[in-house]
């Protein structure tokens, strides 16, 4: 989507929901097994009630996408760091409906994009610093479902997972040992990530937003910056020469479409 659109219920005239809801239907199956669409489809969805001309055109151009780039998928290959990696994000009231934010994280195992998410949560957050530490938060039981999984397939893990954030507010909370009314609102939260810091589980350190990768689950982006989260994803088109070159390096373990 392009970066200055924006999705209301106010437009033009209204069209065919059963159309709508299908191919809405078709991109929320295509989603799950790809993190590029991931946020456009989640945007769109929520306009059933009440669909306008606009939310069926931002359909179509998620359908262009999808066939200029039909042989793209993710791509596993071996990797020697073993460690899981998680990035979070939030755009802060992105919706023009209801204001509320959209809130992401993906998570790498071994240097591999394994799980992700693009949702709106159910509430609306009174600062971007609130939504990126609600984020954190989300980013943080999703990491810990994977090293419980870890534990599960007997395959050893003890290191801290790495947990990435751009927002320097929410950084400086979950690390401060001092607890401040401000942040009130978020304690539930602000102790969960407290303490999985502090017993090792998570170790979360600051990124610049150049190359906060959940970026692309939060909010509309330009073009150039678009294609080079994408491959930071570690999607790849089948049908360039890039796959050639990946499997000069490493075998592939798995390709997903």
């Amino acid at each position: 989507m392009e970066p200055d659109l924006k999705l209301s219920v106010e437009g033009r005239k209204e069209v065919d929901r059963e159309r709508y809801q299908r191919l809405v239907g078709k991109l929320i199956y295509l989603s799950h097994t790809g993190p590029d669409i991931s946020y456009v489809v989640s945007m769109i969805s929520p306009f059933m009630p009440s669909l306008k001309e606009e939310h069926l055109d931002a359909v179509h151009r998620v359908l262009r996408y999808i066939k200029d780039t039909l042989g793209r998928g993710l791509f596993f290959k071996k990797n020697e760091k073993r460690m899981v990696e998680i990035y979070t994000d939030a755009g802060w009231a992105g919706s023009l409906v209801d204001r509320r934010s959209m809130s992401g994280y993906c998570t790498y195992v071994w240097g591999n994009l394994v799980t992700w998410r693009s949702k709106k949560p159910p509430v609306v957050a009174r600062s971007s610093a609130e939504a990126e530490f609600r984020a954190l938060a989300h980013g943080i039981c999703e990491g810990v479902w994977l090293r419980r999984l870890h534990s599960e397939l007997s395959i050893p893990y003890n290191s801290p997972m790495r947990l990435y954030c751009d927002n320097k507010v929410a950084v400086s909370i979950a690390q401060n040992p001092v607890h401040h009314d401000c942040t009130k609102h978020v304690e539930v939260d602000r102790h969960f990530i407290k303490e999985k810091i502090e017993d090792g589980t998570v170790y979360l350190t600051y990124i610049p937003t150049r190359e906060q990768t959940t970026d692309i689950l939060t909010k509309n982006l330009y073009k150039s910056f678009f294609g080079n989260l994408v491959s930071k994803l570690g999607m790849i088109n089948i049908y360039t020469s890039q796959l050639e070159e990946e499997c000069g390096k490493n075998p592939v373990i798995n390709y997903l479409t």
